[in-house]
């Protein structure tokens, strides 16, 4: 499947991520940010306009060449520092408490490890820093669940690796981080894709 995941997954991903409906979450996450701040997963960039005026740096992670290629254009218009890695959320190229916050959106769903994935993020941020996130997940209602389990296998392979029924809250808490702010709930749409969970946690 490489033609699929290099060249027409990317262009999937930035066109259904677009949707008007997920900006409010950006603008929330994104903005709550400051400092130097590490975006796990990037994407095509779609963030970035949702950054405040506290944020004096941005490194956006990303495995995908082709999204970050994507994000390259789109970082062109901000008036403030960024730079990419290409990396995996896995094994993070950067320095133990190196950054004052940690961004995800809708990204830990697709990382093989999530659980790695979070050790190193707890691990790059610094003591007291913030994970921001929003992410769809595990839901709550029973019939929902049987759908996202029966549903994933099928639809990982599909969708870049992503996984309709993680719990995402356990998942944060059981790597060290102290959940200060979450909520949860489903956002329009098919209920096994649309149960998020969104708030922020602390490294420390």
């Amino acid at each position: 499947m490489g033609f699929y995941n290099d060249v027409v997954l990317p262009r999937l991903i930035d066109r259904s991520m677009r949707n008007k409906e997920l900006a409010k979450y950006r603008r929330r996450i994104a903005g709550a940010a400051h400092g130097r701040v590490l975006e796990v997963g990037i994407g095509s960039g779609l963030n970035l306009p949702f950054y405040g005026s506290s944020v004096t740096e941005i490194i956006g992670l990303e495995p995908s060449q082709s999204l970050i290629e994507m994000a390259s254009q789109r970082a062109k218009a901000s008036d403030r520092p960024i730079s990419f890695l290409a990396a995996s959320a896995e094994a993070i190229p950067l320095d133990t408490g190196s950054v004052d916050a940690v961004v995800t959106t809708w990204t830990m769903c697709s990382i093989p490890d999530a659980r790695a994935a979070l050790a190193e993020m707890r691990r790059v941020l610094r003591p007291g820093g913030d994970l921001l996130f929003v992410e769809h997940g595990r839901a709550p209602d029973p019939w929902v669940i049987r759908f996202q389990d029966w549903l994933t296998p099928v639809w990982r392979p599909l969708a870049g690796g992503c996984h309709l029924n993680r719990p995402m809250a356990d998942l944060i808490t059981g790597a060290g981080f102290r959940m200060q702010d979450l909520w949860t709930g489903y956002a329009p749409g098919p209920k096994p894709f649309t149960f998020l969970y969104e708030g922020r946690a602390k490294s420390a």
